[in-house]
């Protein structure tokens, strides 16, 4: 399905500067998250993890819109708010697993492929024009990724493939946050978002459940609150400012997700996660330079 292109106004400057604030603090707030998912998951399995992101935020949201929920339920694309909440929830799952094997940083690096993806899939549902420059530059960031996760190498793990389902994934997630973010309240995406996973990790936290302590009550307080504020400021973020014009802010998140595995997990990236996310996030940057040049030929 081609969708019409959500980019063709252009958003005033000052917009622009409010969303790259919403979309750092959006980065800080899932680096958080990420944090504490992968500390619950070390004591109570990543299904718990997953279903405390969902069912604590899906239960927050509620709270917050019990007011007008009859209008915030209301939503003009049912079946993208279906699909968008299915990525999301993918995304999630495969980042959940992910970091609960490899480091935060390693696995934040890989998913930094997002931004070329979302180049990728603008040329192929939003019709826009992807000349032979950036594709080597989305070519380049593949690569780059490739380093990171050395198939074949001593240090190779199936788990580190997990984080490029989460950046594929949150491309298509945030393709279609755009769209629908348009004309709709936030608020509406938000809660269909919690609702569709908090719908289907209740039916299967059930067979992983871990008896909780208060260590683990409270990092799933502290998960699923990080992860309702994130998402809403994301969502904010993209419906404030232009997609392309956020993209290479979305590399601050690699910053959030070194620092906390450091200080939290002694996570230190090797020197080849080092080279390799160098590369994916130059790419990336690339590939914003070309978008905001407005060149016919290319």
């Amino acid at each position: 399905m081609t969708l019409p292109d959500p980019l063709a106004d252009l958003t005033p400057p000052a917009d622009n500067r409010r969303a790259i604030l919403l979309m750092v603090c959006a980065l800080f707030f899932f680096a958080a998250m990420d944090a504490s998912a992968k500390a619950l998951s070390r004591e109570a399995g990543t299904v718990m993890a997953l279903w405390a992101r969902y069912a604590g935020q899906a239960l927050l949201v509620f709270i917050l819109v019990s007011p007008r929920l009859k209008s915030v339920a209301k939503t003009n694309f049912p079946g993208l708010q279906l699909a968008r909440s299915a990525l999301l929830m993918g995304a999630t799952t495969c980042f959940f697993f992910g970091i609960s094997h490899i480091g935060l940083a390693q696995a934040t690096a890989i998913m930094d492929l997002n931004p070329v993806l979302i180049t990728l899939g603008a040329a192929f549902f939003l019709g826009e024009t992807v000349g032979p420059r950036r594709m080597f530059a989305i070519a380049a960031a593949l690569v780059g990724a490739l380093i990171i996760i050395r198939p074949g190498g001593a240090v190779f793990s199936l788990w580190s493939m997990l984080p490029l389902g989460t950046a594929v994934c949150y491309a298509g997630y945030t393709l279609i946050t755009r769209y629908v973010g348009r004309s709709e309240d936030p608020w509406t995406s938000l809660l269909y978002a919690a609702l569709f996973g908090a719908l289907i990790l209740s039916a299967i936290v059930p067979f992983h459940w871990v008896p909780l302590t208060a260590y683990t009550g409270g990092l799933m307080v502290l998960l699923a609150g990080f992860g309702t504020f994130g998402q809403l400021l994301l969502i904010r973020a993209f419906t404030s400012g232009e997609a392309a014009m956020l993209a290479p802010f979305g590399y601050v998140g690699l910053v959030f997700a070194t620092i906390f595995g450091v200080v939290i997990f002694g996570d230190w990236p090797d020197f080849w996660t080092w080279i390799g996310a160098s590369v994916v996030v130059a790419s990336g940057i690339y590939v914003w330079h070309r978008e905001r040049q407005i060149r016919p030929r290319d």
